[in-house]
């Protein structure tokens, strides 16, 4: 068998056939979004520079609108831990530190305005300096540090240009004093008040090979994609409870109890925060209506089974003819970070029958039984162990036995969310805006390159690539050429690929090549290059010629070395059509109180976009709101 024939078999090991009613109403609605007047939306890349780069701006115009991005939508805190980047286990992807978490450190900062500078088109670089991680933007001929970790920038004696790293590091005491930032108070203090400026020239002091160019790495390719299916539900609370991605390692994150207004937020409102804190605590529920066409038509998968509305049988979900296997698979893709999980069914195992239950986290490519069940009744597992930090997996059911199913079903779980991109409201008339724009999901390649971290995290073996000389950790060639390739396959036809890598390419002419093949490796597509020379850098590339109703493909990075090639890290990101997407009427409720009464307003939005005001006669403040499909 070719490698590409095994990799294609390998991703075949994950089934997408349904057995349901292909007439039966949208199963699933994609990409829900409500946003208030007041926030602005950072759900993808390109929604957040669709309203924030407009055109005939100025180059520094579109610099200072990424670094004001930044700092309203992060602060400096102990950084979340993923553990998905080799070179760094905190997320420099910037719309999931947006929406996921909100807080990181200077290396977190610096990589988000690299990532968005070069998304609109200016160029980018880290510097590492001493005892600090520092991003710069170039325009109009020249370098300039924009500063989001501590909210700052400097000015050269003209009081308008921004001074570079290296104007800096030719006299620190000069150039960083209160009288050249414009964001120092007249106490000497950053807007945070976390560091004063008479602390800061050391930053810049030349020490040994300190500062120098760095290339903070980053992923990119989240995507805020709320997915909606009948008994499935999202609350986002402006509030937590004491749950944070560090927990599980014993670290205690600071910033839980903090307000916007005070402390370290302090200078949050004047950028437009009006969240009552930042760190916030959600949770997911999924209760299928399992008697119903519906719940089959939103499985992943089914064989040989039926429920109580297909042919008036019970339990609701249940073995078709027992003379067969039967099964179905349940994904529960996530928008934000899971922090703990449950399962809850009630089983009905017919005589000499079985039920199991087995999960996978690596998009079905391999499966562990987790539940094997002989005799009826309620069950629960605890799944936190096996969802913690992750965004996406699946649960498979195998029946066995002539009246073998469920009766219930219930997936609950705990998330992790920033508050600040939420749609908050204030006092008065609040324009609130609905949307469900493109009915997508997207299947996810990412994983540490490090072995390290396995207790923790997703490798990129477990996406079971085919690697051809790389090796170690960073992932570096070891002579000529070499890649990695991975097999993907989508539930609906592809629509994108996102694909690109954290690398290193010393040499003149080296690098790695994107390529995608559509016809079993006989052909590859080159979309995109990472290339050098350079000692570290990120590149991402997008291929939208895909060939119409392409679901599965074999992606490659393809990489040819004369000096020193590698990874630190890599992502793929695949879109596709949700098969059994569409828009259906959504509920949205809307809590929260005004002067300690407790205050809801409750609106079924009955288009894919939508507009409608919510009144508030008081200052609220926010407590929650829920998103699921309406009745």
């Amino acid at each position: 068998m070719s490698t590409a024939a095994r990799i294609l078999a390998l991703a075949m090991a994950a089934s997408f056939a349904i057995g349901a009613d292909k007439a039966a109403p949208p199963a699933v609605v994609s990409h829900v979004l409500v946003l208030s007047e007041h926030i602005e939306d950072v759900s993808s890349l390109e929604a957040w520079a669709a309203q924030n780069i407009t055109p005939g701006m100025s180059d520094e115009e579109k610099a200072k609108k990424v670094w004001e991005t930044v700092v309203k939508f992060r602060h400096q805190s102990t950084p979340p831990n993923e553990y998905l980047m080799q070179d760094s286990s905190h997320p420099h992807d910037f719309v999931k530190m947006a929406n996921s978490y909100g807080w990181g450190q200077c290396c977190c900062a610096s990589a988000h305005i690299t990532e968005l500078a070069r998304h609109v088109g200016l160029q980018a670089r880290g510097w590492a300096g001493n005892n600090h991680s520092i991003p710069e933007i170039f325009f109009d001929g020249k370098w300039h540090m924009m500063d989001a970790s501590l909210i700052n920038w400097y000015l050269l004696d003209d009081k308008k240009t921004i001074a570079s790293i290296e104007d800096l590091s030719a006299n620190p005491e000069a150039r960083v004093n209160q009288g050249t930032s414009p964001f120092v108070d007249t106490s000497g203090w950053y807007p945070a008040r976390t560091h004063q400026v008479k602390d800061s020239p050391g930053t810049y002091v030349k020490k040994g090979n300190a500062p120098h160019v760095f290339e903070y790495g980053y992923s990119s390719g989240y995507e805020l994609n709320v997915q909606l299916r009948d008994g499935e539900r999202l609350t986002r609370n402006w509030s937590n409870k004491g749950l944070h991605v560090n927990k599980r390692e014993g670290g205690e994150q600071w910033n839980l109890e903090q307000k916007v207004g005070e402390g370290d937020l302090c200078y949050a409102p004047q950028y437009g925060d009006i969240a009552p804190g930042r760190v916030g605590n959600g949770a997911t529920t999924y209760a299928p209506p399992l008697g119903r066409k519906a719940f089959l038509a939103a499985a992943l998968a089914a064989e040989n089974v039926a429920t109580t509305e297909h042919d008036k049988k019970k339990p609701a979900v249940h073995v078709q003819d027992a003379g067969k296997p039967a099964s179905f698979t349940v994904r529960m893709p996530s928008s934000y970070v899971y922090l703990g999980g449950s399962l809850a069914f009630d089983a009905v195992v017919g005589a000499g029958g079985s039920l199991k239950v087995s999960f996978s986290q690596n998009n079905g490519l391999d499966w562990s039984e987790i539940a094997n069940v002989t005799a009826s009744g309620a069950q629960t597992i605890d799944l936190t162990d096996r969802c913690y930090r992750r965004y996406d997996y699946r649960l498979r059911f195998d029946l066995a036995g002539a009246g073998t199913g469920l009766d219930a079903l219930t997936i609950a779980h705990d998330i992790q969310h920033s508050q600040r991109p939420l749609p908050a409201l204030k006092q008065g008339k609040n324009a609130i805006t609905f949307r469900s724009a493109r009915q997508e999901g997207r299947i996810t390649i990412e994983g540490n390159i490090d072995p390290g971290v396995k207790d923790k995290q997703l490798l990129f073996t477990d996406f079971h690539p085919v690697v051809e000389n790389l090796a170690g950790a960073p992932l570096f060639m070891q002579a000529g050429t070499g890649s990695i390739t991975y097999p993907v396959e989508t539930p609906g036809d592809m629509t994108r690929i996102v694909m690109g890598c954290f690398y290193r390419a010393r040499g003149t002419g080296e690098g790695f090549d994107f390529q995608a093949s559509f016809d079993d490796g006989k052909t590859w597509k080159d979309f995109g290059r990472a290339e050098g020379p350079i000692a570290g850098n990120t590149a991402y590339h997008t291929l939208t010629e895909i060939p119409k109703g392409t679901r599965t493909a074999l992606l490659r990075f393809a990489g040819k070395q004369n000096n020193t090639l590698g990874f630190f890290h890599h992502s793929i990101n695949a879109h596709y059509v949700e098969p059994r997407g569409g828009f259906r009427p959504v509920k949205i409720t809307y809590r929260w109180t005004e002067g300690g009464v407790e205050k809801e307003d409750v609106h079924i939005a009955k288009k894919a976009e939508e507009a409608y005001t919510i009144t508030c006669a008081g200052a609220p403040t926010m407590t929650s709101f829920t998103v699921e499909l309406a009745p």
